[in-house]
């Protein structure tokens, strides 16, 4: 991976933790923030289209064809992650969703768009999304059938592994058509990203009917947090889509992911959240992986 990509992305990660720390708690509030980010995103970000090539290099069909895939994409990516967090445990949905994510992202890249990261690479891949993982399993309660008798929790299949890897394959899915779209099509990120998050308002809109009020309340209590979403989440975004244009999909993928590193490190020593140490270490095996992408 050139130096460029790698500072892009590792940007990116930071830009991406960042606003997670900034919206938290009023990211709770599930659809209404998700509109409102949205909305936000897509008016902050429509000005700065003319000032960094347009549309790209692509036609105007290209354009609409791209980002109407990848609006749809991502709002399905939104409703199985939140189903899955309704229906089983955060952390194993979390975990289970942003370890088999940047892995299919890899295998898929390599299947589709000919990829051949060295030997090194791949071990720094498979480093990061374990130490992700080990992230996202620190904190893992006891299941919904935890109270149940041993032989009928073997039974039992976990529905947040199930709805974290059906998010991991969203994960995946949508980042290989984005590059694919900027790449093939030759979009400019920027533009491609105000499109792809102006297709998502309509669509959250037609899941508030009844929770309009609910929508604007949200709004004027959380109107700052709202715009440094509308600022960060965007700029993480296009970052990564710019890195993908001179670097493998295989090693941006895994490597963008950093940011739950850095969450989770901010829940630990500003936070104060349990078992701390562990998210060190885990923090830690992430930072091998790392250097050996960066090697």
């Amino acid at each position: 991976m050139s130096a460029l990509a790698f500072v892009l992305v590792l940007t990116a990660a930071l830009s991406h933790a960042t606003w997670n720390v900034l919206a938290h708690g009023a990211s709770r509030s599930g659809t209404p923030f998700l509109w409102w980010g949205a909305l936000a995103s897509t008016v902050l970000w429509a000005g700065a289209i003319p000032a960094t090539g347009g549309l790209g290099t692509g036609t105007l069909g290209a354009f609409a064809l791209g980002v109407l895939v990848s609006g749809a994409l991502h709002v399905a990516y939104m409703v199985v992650l939140q189903h899955g967090y309704r229906v089983g445990n955060l952390s194993t949905v979390y975990a289970t969703a942003r370890g088999s994510g940047p892995f299919l992202s890899v295998i898929a890249s390599m299947i589709l768009f000919a990829e051949r990261p060295s030997p090194i690479a791949l071990l720094g891949v498979a480093v990061v999304i374990a130490g992700i993982v080990g992230i996202g399993l620190i904190d893992r309660p006891g299941g919904p059938g935890a109270g149940l008798p041993a032989s009928s929790q073997r039974r039992r299949v976990d529905p947040g592994v199930a709805f974290g890897l059906l998010t991991g394959v969203a994960i995946a899915t949508y980042t290989i058509w984005d590059a694919h779209s900027v790449r093939a099509f030759g979009l400019s990120p920027v533009a491609f990203m105000v499109g792809t998050t102006a297709v998502q308002v309509p669509a959250y809109a037609l899941a508030l009917r009844g929770r309009w009020s609910e929508t604007l309340a949200l709004g004027r209590a959380q109107w700052p947090r709202i715009l440094a979403f509308g600022v960060l989440s965007p700029l993480s975004y296009i970052l990564v889509l710019e890195a993908v244009q001179i670097a493998p999909v295989a090693l941006v993928a895994p490597l963008r992911e950093v940011s739950v590193v850095l969450v989770s490190l901010f829940g630990a020593l500003v936070l104060h959240e349990g078992r701390p140490r562990r998210r060190i270490a885990a923090a830690a095996v992430v930072l091998v992986g790392i250097v050996l992408l960066a090697a």
